[in-house]
């Protein structure tokens, strides 16, 4: 059953109707542990015990969690584990800590989620580092081009001790975030209905010249440029009508975000550039996690611990069951329904796209972001290290292979 039909007999009217009964959070975490079609009487079954079960006793904290874009229907398309993790996180303290889930763009969105947590408005977001990199630019440290070579080197890097040092220590320090867990793609550029009728893409220099939609990241930009791919920053809602039209050529962003956010009717090849990091991650305020007793603390820990392992093996099986970024592609898949085929360019390519723009090829280009991460991190050769930790594990091992660690514990 396609992902599509989960909720298809359940409107928007009477979800909120439930939800106004229930509340938001109860009635999305009811909903998200469907796993095939429910109707409005099964969900609001749900719904009750859920919240029978979340109010039975008095709540010690109860976090505000901003989830941009996200709600029931799209977290079962990219799954990054936010609604897992409020559920664990709920269960492990027995209901002393309590999770006001707020998605669909209603609190925050992919750029404002971070300020409002570093401004207190919410406790805990979702949104993807590289949106996020404008308010927290230290985020900026995981989109070196070419540094990740797969998504397992990226869950590989996440589960690793160094992680902490590198990625997590200065981010609290300089931003005062917490980044708990991530979910773990490579982007491409998602090319618009201008190519419809085009061959699939094989080799990079098809992609030359080209105008393409550009997230939040300062460092994305730079790979883009040398890349000759002339990034283009244009207002999320505005993507839909360019791709459809052909004022934009592409955007810059991962396989499973196309078919979350509703864009593979516009979308006609996917092409996987793998060119820095998608990832849609899950931070707190330091200032909030510190506000905490200590086995509340570890109790958010493990539950970030075991939101990364289910995100590790659930969105490896979505993107090829679901989202359909594979080959052969499956039958049903987003995909497949909206005629998006899917552009894995050979080795070769890749090779040649990481020479014209990583920092391996092209140190001039990074020196001044660099420099400035290198300082922020306390003098260490950020692009480097994570580059190692990277490259600890075999080329072609699969993500879901991955061992997970608790990357606080060395």
């Amino acid at each position: 059953m396609g992902v599509g039909e989960k909720l298809s007999r359940i409107n928007r009217r009477d979800l909120f109707k439930l939800a106004g009964q229930y509340g938001m959070s109860s009635t999305l975490l009811a909903a998200g542990t469907f796993g095939g079609a429910m109707s409005i009487g099964s969900l609001a079954r749900a719904a009750e015990s859920t919240y029978e079960r979340r109010f039975s006793k008095p709540a010690k904290h109860t976090l505000k969690f901003g989830a941009s874009g996200f709600n029931a229907r799209n977290l079962l398309i990219e799954r990054m584990g936010a609604l897992e993790f409020a559920r664990d996180l709920e269960s492990r303290t027995d209901g002393e800590i309590r999770i006001e889930f707020i998605g669909d763009n209603q609190i925050c969105g992919q750029t404002s989620c971070v300020e409002k947590t570093q401004l207190g408005i919410v406790d805990i977001y979702a949104a993807s580092t590289q949106n996020s990199a404008g308010a927290a630019p230290y985020l900026n440290v995981l989109d070196y081009a070419y540094m990740f070579p797969t998504r397992a080197s990226q869950y590989h890097f996440l589960y690793s001790p160094e992680s902490q040092r590198i990625l997590r220590d200065p981010l609290e320090e300089r931003h005062g975030l917490k980044f708990l867990f991530s979910h773990c793609e490579l982007r491409g550029l998602q090319m618009g209905l201008k190519w419809e009728n085009e061959p699939t893409i094989t080799k990079i220099e098809q992609l030359f010249g080209t105008k393409n939609r550009v997230t939040g990241t300062q460092l994305g930009r730079i790979a883009m440029q040398a890349l000759n791919l002339n990034p283009v920053p244009v207002a999320w809602e505005e993507t839909l009508d360019g791709l459809r039209q052909g004022l934009i050529d592409g955007a810059e962003t991962w396989a499973s975000a196309v078919a979350y956010a509703g864009m593979t009717p516009v979308v006609s090849q996917s092409v996987d550039l793998k060119f820095f990091c998608g990832t849609e991650h899950t931070s707190m305020s330091a200032k909030v996690f510190d506000s905490l007793d200590g086995y509340l603390q570890d109790a958010v820990m493990e539950s970030a611990y075991w939101a990364q392992v289910h995100v590790q093996g659930a969105n490896e099986a979505a993107l090829v069951k679901t989202v359909g970024f594979s080959d052969p592609q499956l039958p049903d898949t987003l995909f497949v329904q909206d005629n998006v085929r899917c552009a894995f360019l050979p080795d070769s390519e890749i090779k040649m796209a990481e020479e014209m723009c990583s920092p391996e090829y092209q140190p001039q280009l990074w020196e001044q972001w660099r420099e400035r991460l290198n300082n922020w991190a306390g003098g260490i050769d950020t692009y480097q290290e994570i580059y190692n930790v990277a490259r600890e594990i075999p080329a072609d091992m699969k993500p879901e292979n991955v061992e997970p660690r608790r990357w606080w514990k060395s």
